[in-house]
């Protein structure tokens, strides 16, 4: 009788010994959960590009994305009469830049790109994530990104005889600000500076050209979205005088509207813009098609991303 006295004791220390171990872990999880998280923002735009421009997302970390960027000929030329209808609104008038590009992330914050841009130029980037759009431990409104960009032109016109090969090269910086305002709508802006390491001739003519631009995405459906693109060159587009005495004015808006297709394996974009070039360097600096006279050419793009490492470690 004793010993069941003693087992009951024992048994009944246990059990609240149990509960209390049971009290005290629900107190700590309480306590976890009450303390603020880390709630990053996904998703600002569904692509690494708005339309032309960069956007703040990068491919997933230990991720090689491959994109292909094709833009057609102008929908319509007031000056080709009915020839556009046999260049099929510009989709058969041999007038296309085709854009083709790798890029990979080593992580959430920093990704290098390399890419054949068209008409014999070439071009790579670095791009680092500055900040992130974030609620609860730190709350911050914006993500922030910094690309900057080097292309050549080697083409053989490029450069005149006895030139330095370094007249060949431009340079792009943007800051990128983006805001996820909705599950619906995002909105980026890019501050940008061009540095063309060769100047045209011409008076108050600069090696450095600004532009400021302004993008966003509404999403219509979970796998469907419109984009839009709206970017100001702020000097150098007036009275240009190229190295053959050619005086040229350059439209300094450019404009674009897109339609963003997420078939599950890739991002298909098709877009309507005011340009048929196909780097942003030539985009935000040379570009001689004016959106208020109808001056729009149809493009897309196509991304396609491939895991390269198993196990990335997040930062």
């Amino acid at each position: 009788m004793k010993k069941i006295i003693a087992l009951t004791i024992i048994g009944c220390c246990m059990l609240l010994r149990v509960v209390a171990q049971g009290d005290l872990l629900d107190e700590i999880n309480k306590e976890d959960s009450a303390k603020p998280q880390r709630n990053f923002t996904t998703a600002t735009f569904k692509a690494t590009r708005i339309i032309n421009m960069q956007s703040v997302e990068l491919t997933g970390a230990g991720n090689l994305q491959f994109m292909i960027t094709h833009h057609f000929g102008l929908l319509w030329n007031k000056d080709a009469g009915a020839q556009n209808l046999v260049q099929m609104f510009g989709l058969n008038a041999g007038i296309a830049k085709t854009y083709l590009a790798l890029d990979y992330s080593f992580n959430r914050w920093f990704n290098v790109g390399l890419a054949a841009a068209g008409t014999s130029n070439f071009e790579g980037w670095m791009r680092f994530k500055l900040l992130r759009q974030q609620t609860g431990t730190y709350n911050i409104p914006v993500t922030v990104d910094w690309i900057s960009t080097a292309n050549v032109n080697s083409s053989k016109t490029a450069t005149l005889v006895g030139e330095p090969v370094w007249n060949r090269y431009s340079f792009m910086h943007q800051l990128l600000i983006a805001r996820k305002f909705s599950d619906k709508f995002s909105l980026q802006f890019m501050p940008t500076l061009v540095h063309n390491n060769v100047v045209p001739y011409g008076v108050n003519n600069s090696n450095n050209v600004w532009s400021l631009g302004v993008g966003g995405r509404y999403k219509v459906s979970d796998k469907k979205a419109i984009t839009f693109e709206y970017a100001r060159q702020l000097n150098m587009f007036d009275f240009v005088i190229m190295k053959n005495g050619t005086i040229v004015n350059y439209n300094p808006n450019l404009v674009s509207i897109g339609y963003d297709w997420d078939t599950g394996g890739h991002i298909f974009q098709l877009f309507a813009s005011s340009t048929t070039m196909s780097t942003n360097i030539e985009q935000l600096t040379r570009n001689p098609y004016n959106f208020a006279k109808g001056e729009f050419a149809l493009g897309f793009n196509i991304n396609r991303s491939f895991g390269i490492k198993k196990k990335v470690k997040e930062l």
